[in-house]
């Protein structure tokens, strides 16, 4: 059973704010880069269809693993190197190719490798929309 349907205080679900941030800026089709397990299962993707009918592209399998390689072996490290940075560019220009309309960094650390303007497309970091739902939240 999902936490939110057992909590005692409110939930506020990271995909739905961004569900809600992609569907506020006209967006239907988005990527969706983060570890394997956020980029394979459904608790961003799986979500976002459901409740917002947002349709995520993913990476091919192959780039999956260089993006969990590079998220585990060197971000979390602290190193940010060029060559992932080209390399991350270049799965999201791909990834637009395909038709996505948006990007969602679904770790934190993407968004220190790949700062908005070195994307080809807008981008939905997580963690900062997830802190500004928080902070509205509270303040409403």
């Amino acid at each position: 059973m999902p936490l939110s349907h057992v909590a005692l205080w409110p939930f506020l679900h990271i995909a739905d704010a961004t569900g809600r941030a992609i569907t506020g800026a006209g967006m239907t089709r988005v990527a969706l880069l983060g570890t394997r397990y956020t980029m394979e299962q459904d608790f961003y993707r799986g979500r976002l269809t459901e409740q917002f009918s947002i349709n995520c592209l993913i990476p091919e399998a192959d780039e999956r693993a260089k993006i969990n390689q590079i998220i585990f072996e060197e971000l979390c490290l602290g190193q940010f190197t060029e060559a992932s940075r080209a390399y991350y560019a270049q799965v999201i220009a791909r990834l637009a190719e395909q038709g996505a309309q948006g990007v969602i960094f679904g770790c934190t650390e993407i968004g220190l490798l790949v700062p908005e303007e070195r994307s080809v497309l807008p981008v939905f970091d997580t963690a900062a929309i997830h802190a500004e739902d928080a902070v509205a939240f509270m303040l409403s």
